[in-house]
């Protein structure tokens, strides 16, 4: 029973990443990645990476992260680890939280069915220091391990719409 529900679940969140893809196509986007995790679940040892050549240290951009969670997911937040490599080797980590609920409980972002979708923007209108290779490291951080109901975690720059 619980098995179906989760393919069920796979299924549509297939479904809505395609139509996501389709629906968000912008010029302006420089980079977008999704990575999903099996069974969804997000073990604490498992890492989404992300990694890209950024040429352009002129134009503005904006960073979000994108989170696909279903609606029986046990918090109305999650923490993460995230740790940037820059082009010189420069490391730097921090944490973030994410807030998925309000607080009345409501997820946030759009819901098809019992599956949800956020687009979180984490930085605006910045601009890349150096110019070469980029990696964006993000581990959850939370107490339950694997992270139940968490499907995909994507990370997005786009340039602003000024440029």
């Amino acid at each position: 029973m619980i098995k179906s529900k989760i393919q069920i679940l796979n299924r549509i969140s297939s479904l809505l990443f395609v139509l996501t893809l389709l629906a968000s196509c912008s010029k302006n986007v420089v980079y977008r990645e999704y990575k999903s995790f099996e069974e969804n679940q997000w073990p604490s040892k498992e890492k989404a990476v992300f990694e890209m050549d950024i040429t352009d240290t002129q134009s503005l951009n904006n960073i979000s992260l994108m989170i696909r969670h279903a609606d029986g997911y046990p918090f109305s937040n999650i923490f993460l680890f995230v740790t940037t490599s820059y082009p010189d080797g420069a490391v730097k980590t921090d944490t973030m939280e994410v807030m998925l609920a309000n607080d009345k409980g409501e997820w946030q972002g759009d819901g098809a069915g019992d599956i949800f979708d956020l687009k979180v923007p984490i930085k605006k209108n910045v601009r890349f220091p150096l110019s070469g290779h980029y990696k964006f490291e993000f581990t959850q951080a939370m107490d339950a391990d694997p992270l139940p109901l968490i499907m995909d975690f994507g990370f997005e720059i786009e340039k602003t719409k000024a440029d």
